[in-house]
């Protein structure tokens, strides 16, 4: 075996068992918070518990990003295991729950999504296209890399794929701040303390999740990615022609 799919392949192992293990931790919290089942809206979390969970939820990502920084050459090829890492964990997350709990019901099923800084929720199918994407991506970058391309992102790819995935976050974190705004009748950048803001959380129920704001992020992601991959196979081909004899006939 090649020596980088052996390193993709112990890099999905680890992302599979961080899904698991994510998955478990869930499992429990539900038994705690949400022993007939979990809906919104949320059930009154203890504070220290929920900054607990932030903070878990920070610890998860470092974890992530240090394992693909591990298992990357480069700064290319760590950012693609990094990107990879998260979107094999949280595929294999709810892969897990709904072997465990038979949850979700459906892929349009809400979920809280993150909490890192404000809720992200929105339907399971969402985060999962968007973990697709994201192992598109990642092999894409790990395939170049391994030609021998230069395989860093130029300015525009990356201005592509970082506003769409704001644009993303955007449809993920909207609903909940204009319920902010509404409950508190003030500006998005006036701070709220961390008690006020899970006090508001406890309230909140999604209704309509923004699909068309989740397809203009994911169109601009889409677009960095055929951008890049049209971008490194005509360096790679350029590459190989140089090294070809002079009178090598290229038809």
């Amino acid at each position: 075996m090649k020596p980088i799919l052996k390193t993709i392949l112990i890099v999905t192992i680890f992302s599979v068992a961080m899904g698991y293990l994510e998955s478990v931790i869930v499992v429990y919290l539900r038994c705690l918070y949400y022993p007939t089942g979990f809906k919104f809206p949320m059930k009154t979390i203890d504070h220290g518990n929920g900054v607990a969970e932030f903070w878990r939820e920070f610890a998860t990502i470092v974890m992530l990003y240090s394992v693909g920084y591990l298992a990357g050459k480069n700064k290319p090829e760590r950012f693609a295991f990094f990107i990879f890492n998260f979107a094999v964990w949280d595929i294999f997350y709810y892969v897990f729950l709904k072997a465990l709990i038979n949850w979700p019901d459906s892929l349009l099923t809400w979920d809280i999504l993150f909490l890192i800084p404000l809720p992200w929720i929105g339907p399971v199918l969402a985060p999962c296209i968007v973990s697709l994407s994201m192992i598109a991506v990642a092999l894409l970058i790990i395939y170049f890399n391994e030609l021998g391309n230069d395989a860093k992102m130029i300015k525009s790819e990356r201005l592509l794929i970082m506003s769409g995935c704001l644009v993303i976050i955007g449809s993920f974190v909207k609903d909940y701040i204009q319920n902010l705004n509404h409950n508190h009748d003030h500006s998005i950048w006036t701070p709220l303390s961390q008690s006020q803001l899970f006090a508001d959380f406890m309230t909140f129920v999604p209704v309509d999740y923004s699909w068309w704001l989740f397809a203009i992020g994911e169109a601009l992601i889409l677009s960095a990615t055929l951008l890049f991959f049209s971008r490194q196979k005509a360096l790679y081909r350029l590459k190989w022609q140089k090294c070809l004899p002079e009178n090598y006939l290229i038809t």
